[in-house]
């Protein structure tokens, strides 16, 4: 008798579990990983982490969609939490508007040795500056890796922390983005002071590089050496065989490869 009404006095004590502690315990301890939702230029985002850091970013539009990929993807469950680990809290953000991760961790170790290779190297391109994905293969010493190197930057778990929004076409096109329609491509690179329009006009005439005459430099167009061209210094290369013949050296900033 006396411990049926101990357990039903105790019984009366019982509370509700604080809302979000379940899945903050489950994230917290390693079970599992955790996605938040997030504001950026195209809308609002999905971003998940684990213990090591940022593993991945979607827009946001069906999360359980969102769950079931990541499920497929990494083998974890991704589950809904209202905080983040500080590390990732204070610097989240400022990553997602800056375009790369600065001292935001994020964890690169589910890819691939190569992947992880053209990510960390992709997000070295500075904002507002585009690169096409023959640098990224050079830069990584794989040179004939460029279709690769595509493959990589079109499954970038992180896009808009890392910035294939950055890498075109060899034509000088931009072609496809990994983060909804290929325009968010443009709007990315148009907020960060590219002039879009004058770089789709240099592509449209086959120019590939830019050269001045008072230096011997040539540059990719949008290297920031390149921008400081005066109109009358300007001279442009369709190939880089054309800018060494013409007695031009490559630029060291922007180290520009065509292919």
């Amino acid at each position: 008798m006396m411990s049926d009404r101990l357990t039903a006095e105790l019984s009366e004590l019982a509370v509700d579990a604080p809302h979000g502690l379940l899945p903050n315990v489950l994230v917290g301890t390693g079970i599992a990983d955790g996605y938040v939702r997030r504001h950026s230029m195209l809308g609002d985002v999905l971003v998940a982490f684990g213990n090591k850091g940022v593993t991945a970013l979607e827009l946001a539009g069906d999360p359980g969609g969102f769950v079931t990929t990541y499920e497929d993807r990494y083998g974890r469950r991704a589950i809904a939490v209202d905080r983040m680990p500080p590390r990732i809290a204070t610097h989240l953000d400022a990553a997602i508007a800056a375009g790369r991760p600065g001292r935001l961790p994020v964890d690169l170790d589910r890819l691939t040795p190569f992947q992880a290779a053209v990510l960390r190297t992709t997000a070295k391109i500075p904002r507002g500056e585009v690169r096409p994905y023959g640098w990224v293969a050079k830069e990584i010493g794989k040179p004939a890796a460029v279709r690769a190197v595509g493959t990589a930057l079109a499954t970038n778990p992180v896009p808009l922390i890392i910035p294939c929004h950055r890498v075109v076409r060899s034509d000088g096109t931009f072609g496809d983005y990994s983060l909804g329609d290929p325009e968010n491509k443009r709007i990315l690179l148009a907020a960060e002071g590219l002039d879009v329009s004058a770089f789709s006009n240099l592509a449209g005439r086959g120019v590939r590089f830019t050269g001045s005459d008072t230096t011997g430099i040539f540059c990719h167009p949008t290297c920031h050496r390149a921008r400081r061209i005066g109109a009358t210094h300007r001279v442009d290369f369709t190939s880089e065989q054309e800018a060494r013949h013409a007695g031009y050296r490559p630029c060291l900033v922007c180290r520009p490869v065509a292919d």
